[in-house]
């Protein structure tokens, strides 16, 4: 997340963060999918790289299109380029979790009774379950992609920061560190762990 948020970024950087942190997303999103059905690694691997494609394609060419803007000043250019990460990310996350998750449409998932025995699988609650986690996996990065360019917009202003530019990095990753612990448990809370849905 500090790297995604680094202020100047080359074309080289945004692949590079942008390719790591959908690697990450695609890795959770393999280890927390409903496991009841068996699920090829072709797969995998197909949701694995169209997360990476969308994310990156959509973070350079937000960069290229603030890059080319000439109404904008070289300030608020570089206060837009730090916001550019959050709409790749949140993107890349629903094309990950929908893309690593197919399968579960096509196929269904268990679904249990009240006493918690498996009646059938359900199509229906598959795609309410893959709904849920596409809107959890957009709010999460919300306040981590979004608060720490603004806090550090103002935090850069002071005559601390000014005078110490080496500080930048440390502060921003205790900032990012904040937003995340802040935004996780909120993220996850959205939604309960079990769901009910109408027959």
């Amino acid at each position: 997340v500090v790297g995604l948020l680094l202020p100047n970024q080359t074309l080289a950087s945004t692949v590079f963060w942008q390719w790591l942190n959908q690697s990450h997303n695609a890795c959770v999103n393999y280890a927390n999918r409903n496991a009841t059905k068996p699920s090829p690694t072709s797969k995998f691997i197909q949701g694995y790289l169209g997360a990476v494609i969308s994310a990156v394609s959509i973070a350079v060419g937000l960069n290229v299109l603030v890059q080319r803007a000439n109404k904008f000043t070289p300030a608020t250019r570089l206060l837009i380029q730090r916001f550019v990460p959050f709409p790749a990310v949140a993107s890349a996350n629903i094309c990950n979790v929908v893309l690593m998750r197919h399968t579960e449409l096509e196929e269904g998932i268990d679904v249990l009774d009240s006493n918690g025995n498996i009646v059938g699988s359900s199509r229906i609650a598959a795609k309410h379950a893959l709904l849920e986690t596409a809107l959890t996996r957009v709010v999460l990065p919300m306040p981590i992609l979004v608060l720490p360019p603004i806090i550090m917009s103002i935090l850069e202003k002071t005559s601390l920061l000014r005078s110490r530019p080496r500080m930048i990095l440390p502060v921003q990753s205790l900032v990012c560190l904040a937003a995340f612990g802040l935004a996780l448990p909120l993220a996850i809370s959205l939604f309960p762990q079990m769901s009910e849905v109408s027959t």
